[in-house]
């Protein structure tokens, strides 16, 4: 006999097969849904209703099955449904080293609200509350406009290890083996702000949340995005999930080593990726441009290791010095050819400097999307800052 726990279970794993069918192909009708879905018919009529009032879809007019491929022999007119970018929003906030972003999101990944503000300092508690006060700046705009919040996405500068809730390490501000969840949780329910679910990454892999949940043509299996600020990350997804290794490291690339004698890092190791690419080895050169070779090297390695569909680039330094995306894909290209193999798709951020923060609001959607996967998360009011079950009503 089945559990309570299970049949909502269930419920939640159906409502985001529905969900994820949607974001692939909108306008669908119920019927095909079924179909697509292998649910029955009635139980895809229930689910889009709930649906459709908890705010997640909506009725996009009619029209008649029989011109659908699918349903040829029924004539009779339905409903196209696709997901609601009106009433529910996500917010997402990027952590940088100099600076704060913070968006809202529509669930189809149209930003609705931006705005970045310097970081003021980095003591830990101080940046928490910076944070939370610009939260509860968009939190009241989308009040105003009558858009319920279905969570917070978070990127941080580091290693952000999820079944503890710390930051392990994030060189570039000065924290180590830090609690973060207590810290940002304490001064969200002290902005006054209600509850909701909050989910941390590290900020390169929110940036390819960015790109992965609202792809701008054919869906996406597998990409890499490569963040070039102070620091240099990368955010993996394969196989529909986020790659973020034992503990969190999978993807710091900026302290991988290009040059076994180079500069000191501020990791302490010597020739880090991020001492020939990071935003202060840029600056240092007399041609920027030479970073996009470094850049194009370290493409080429991770192609070789993930072989991703796509590989974006982005963050501060692609912003500032624009062309070593350009010098970076030559240089991914010449490896390519001399190997006899075809280049990667290789493209710049279509959020540009807003990736991190888009992809940290996507993480709510990316979490609801996948019931199985039991992410770390921590409410804004609860006791128990993290290892917590999202509420099916969020």
């Amino acid at each position: 006999m089945k559990t309570i726990g299970d049949q909502q279970l269930v419920k939640r794993i159906n409502r985001s097969v529905l969900l994820r069918l949607l974001r692939i192909q909108p306008n669908q009708s119920r019927a095909q849904l079924a179909i697509s879905s292998g649910l029955t018919k009635s139980t895809v009529s229930i689910l889009v209703r709930e649906l459709i009032d908890d705010g997640w879809l909506t009725e996009a007019g009619t029209f008649t099955e029989i011109q659908t491929h699918s349903l040829r022999a029924s004539g009779r007119p339905s409903t196209p449904l696709r997901i609601n970018g009106k009433s529910r929003g996500l917010i997402g906030v990027e952590i940088a080293v100099e600076a704060l972003r913070v968006v809202v999101l529509s669930l189809v990944g149209d930003v609705l609200w931006s705005i970045e503000e310097a970081l003021v300092e980095r003591d830990p508690t101080a940046v928490c509350q910076q944070t939370a006060k610009l939260v509860a700046r968009a939190h009241a705009r989308m009040r105003s406009k009558n858009i319920r919040t279905s969570g917070l996405g978070i990127g941080v500068p580091g290693i952000f290890e999820q079944a503890t809730g710390r930051v392990e390490i994030a060189p570039n501000l000065g924290w180590r083996n830090l609690d973060f969840m207590p810290i940002i949780i304490a001064a969200l329910a002290q902005a006054g702000l209600p509850s909701m679910p909050v989910y941390v990454r590290n900020e390169a892999d929110t940036a390819s949340l960015s790109e992965y949940e609202f792809p701008d043509r054919e869906e996406i299996h597998s990409l890499i995005f490569v963040n070039c600020a102070t620091g240099v990350g990368a955010g993996i997804v394969i196989n529909d999930r986020l790659y973020s290794g034992v503990n969190g490291m999978a993807g710091e690339i900026g302290h991988s080593i290009l040059e076994a004698d180079g500069l000191k890092c501020s990791c302490g190791r010597r020739g880090c990726v991020e001492t020939l690419l990071g935003a202060r080895a840029l600056a240092g050169f007399d041609n920027p441009e030479r970073g996009g070779q470094y850049l194009g090297l370290v493409l080429h390695n991770l192609w070789i290791t993930f072989n991703p569909e796509l590989i974006v680039v982005g963050g501060y330094s692609c912003h500032k010095y624009p062309n070593i995306v350009e010098v970076a894909r030559n240089t991914l290209a010449a490896f390519a050819r001399s190997a006899h193999m075809n280049v990667p798709a290789v493209r710049g951020a279509r959020y540009g400097l807003l990736a991190s923060a888009v992809g940290a609001a996507a993480l709510t959607m990316h979490q609801y999307l996948r019931p199985m996967h039991a992410p770390s998360y921590a409410d804004v009011n609860a006791e128990i800052p993290h290892l917590s079950v999202m509420d099916e009503a969020a």
